[in-house]
């Protein structure tokens, strides 16, 4: 791997092998061969949905199918007709994500695996009212009879699902009254369902504006801003909204999910406990509100209650096992509070599960770091305070270090042993493996700019690592002091402090915005995707050198599924007795990710160190090929023996 302004130094690459052989299910009893059930010609597979209410009698409503075929992306919709049936032929194999939704119920989701072209497969769904459902009966009592009308077609294809149909009778309602806070809420609430939110947000503050005493109007303007990250914005709303009505559980809700969001933790669970009061079972959601307020509160046992609950309102639910793992954690935390060895820990467990189910994922991930070094922002060591920090100079000396190393080193080898864990909330390791590679590294120099190519002799590729994820680059991340890339990071000395009872000076670096990331990225597939890195690192005051490095992520990137990660590497002097030199190479290096919706820590260890000779300094050359090889030999305190 050649560096240069636009390559990197650490590269995650994936590889997801699937196979759908083996997937299909008995096509055998077809619904086609139920009385009642038509005959449809299909050039492929058939779906046969039928649609039921909680009384489990046919559903006397519209719902909409879709199928979306998650092996080529393919998607097919359909409604249901007079029987509550809705037909979806000719389809290909493949694995299907199957929704079935209908206003006033809560959405299905289920998975369909298709594994013959000839079948036809029946499903029988069961729909549950949605407790929280928006009221669209007798919006248009206010209005003229005209207008009325125009707004009940309107209606009728808003809970039909037809929203072309219906966002075209509600404008030529608008255009007759134009100030009507009825209408405004309607279109409001069509474009929500549209997921146009900045068309949503502009009919809701509108109706707002003319109805403020509107719960429901309210309620969907607070759920909208928080799905904006607009927090303080929903919690305006909100808390207008329970003012009027507190009764109204579902706004109580989704307040007190606003103030957990903004890190106001005592109200928060007081909005959740009046929810799942007044709710009446209806708001098991705000169990979870509940367990992570109560958690950041330092309440080990209401917040497990809490979240045991919201497990079982949701047994099936889309963060169950993040939500045990928190709980697991938390069990761990209460236990080390009765040991007396507790220290308060600083959690930043919020989820914002409103709108995006996805995003409910992500950001419960970004749960407790129980299983991951405390974040480099979080806690800044102790340094001296009565001395003061000359940064440029330690900065300009740590990248002089960096650039010796560039220039003295042509190529050297290692035996590097990779330790792979996978994790759960608390930090427990429940699976283990060791892999072992010959590693060697060429360190290069053009127009400037440090170049560093890894190599894993008759391994390195993809799938010789644990869970088919490549890391590399460890040596490397010292060089973000390189003279040519330092001023693309804002650097700050912090002081002097201590690593291993040697005297270092702290030095916080983060990628500025103005400036390219040249120095890490992430490959999965056919896509690179650059990953801007903060840290800290720890130079000896002694001769500038680096010891101890560590950095994160600026910002998760929920692209790729990436939400953590955090390197930990240490460097230390290895000396080469034959050309009587000591060079600073990494010993060892730690990683902690949260990646594709598995926490796993990963060690990389370096031992046996050889360096190999070269015929001329310039460092646009490659090692020649007789190079002699120098094998090193380390402090008598410390280091491998040979």
């Amino acid at each position: 791997m050649c560096f240069s302004p636009r390559s990197t130094f650490l590269v995650f690459s994936l590889v997801i092998l699937a196979s759908l052989s083996g997937l299909g299910q008995d096509p055998h009893n077809p619904l086609g061969t139920l009385s009642g059930i038509d005959t449809v010609e299909s050039h492929g597979a058939i779906v046969r949905v039928i649609v039921r209410g909680e009384d489990h009698k046919l559903l006397d409503q519209q719902a909409v199918v879709r199928l979306n075929n998650l092996t080529d992306k393919t998607n097919y919709n359909s409604t249901t007709d007079d029987r509550a049936q809705a037909i979806l032929p000719s389809l290909s194999t493949g694995k299907y994500d199957v929704e079935i939704s209908s206003f006033g119920y809560v959405t299905q989701h289920l998975t369909q695996l298709i594994g013959t072209a000839t079948g036809s497969f029946p499903l029988e769904i069961v729909l549950k009212h949605d407790p929280a459902a928006v009221n669209l009966n007798d919006v248009a009592s206010k209005l003229s009879p005209k207008v009325r009308k125009q707004v009940q077609r309107g209606v009728t294809y808003l809970k039909s699902g037809d929203f072309k149909r219906a966002e075209k009778e509600l404008q030529a309602a608008e255009r007759d009254e134009p100030a009507s806070p009825e209408i405004s809420f309607l279109l409001g609430y069509l474009y929500l369902q549209r997921k146009e939110n900045d068309s949503a947000k502009k009919y809701l503050e509108q109706s707002a504006a003319a109805d403020p005493r509107n719960v429901q109007t309210l309620t969907m303007l607070g759920k909208l801003y928080t799905a904006q990250k607009d927090y303080a914005g929903a919690r305006k709303a909100l808390e207008q909204a329970v003012a009027i009505d507190p009764d109204a559980w579902n706004a109580q809700y989704l307040l007190g999910n606003s103030c957990l969001l903004l890190k106001d933790y005592a109200p928060a669970s007081e909005h959740a406990q009046i929810a799942i009061a007044k709710g009446k079972g209806a708001a098991g959601e705000a169990y979870l509100v509940l367990g992570q307020s109560e958690a950041h509160l330092n309440h080990n046992e209401p917040a497990i209650l809490a979240l045991q609950s919201y497990l079982q309102h949701n047994p099936s639910g889309p963060n169950t096992a993040q939500v045990q793992s928190y709980i697991t954690w938390l069990e761990h935390r209460a236990e080390d509070v009765k040991k007396g060895t507790h220290t308060v820990a600083t959690t930043t467990f919020s989820v914002e599960h409103v709108i995006q189910a996805e995003d409910n994922i992500d950001e419960l991930r970004l749960a407790a770091k129980g299983w991951a070094p405390v974040g480099v922002d979080d806690a800044k060591p102790a340094v001296a305070a009565d001395t003061p920090c000359q940064g440029d100079q330690v900065v300009t000396q740590a990248g002089k270090r960096v650039k010796e190393l560039v220039e003295n080193v042509s190529k050297f080898a290692a035996t590097e042993d990779v330790m792979h864990e996978n994790l759960d909330a608390a930090g427990h390791a429940v699976s283990h493996e060791n892999r072992r590679f010959d590693y060697s590294v060429e360190i290069s120099e053009s127009q400037g700019f440090p170049g560093v190519d890894e190599y894993r002799a008759a391994h390195g590729d993809v799938s010789d690592f644990p869970d088919n994820i490549a890391t590399r680059g460890f040596p490397t991340l010292a060089m973000v002091f390189h003279p040519s890339l330092r001023d693309d990071f804002q650097m700050t000395c912090e002081g002097l402090g201590q690593w291993k009872n040697q005297a270092t000076w702290l030095v916080y670096f983060r990628q500025r915005d103005d400036k390219p990331n040249r120095i890490h990225d992430y490959r999965v597939g056919p896509g690179t995707y650059p990953a801007d890195l903060k840290g800290r690192a720890w130079i000896a005051a002694e001769n500038f050198q680096i010891v101890h490095i560590e950095s994160e992520l600026v910002s998760p990137n929920r692209k790729i599924q990436l939400l953590t990660e955090h390197q930990v590497v240490d460097y230390g002097p290895v000396l080469f007795a034959a050309r009587k030199e000591q060079l600073w190479l990494p010993k060892n290096a730690d990683i902690y990710m949260d990646f594709q919706r598995k926490r796993f820590h990963r060690r990389h260890s370096f031992d046996h160190f050889l360096l190999f000779a070269v015929e001329s300094n310039s460092k646009d050359k490659a090692p020649v090929a007789n190079s002699t090889v120098d094998k090193p030999q380390p402090p008598a305190d410390q280091g491998p023996k040979q």
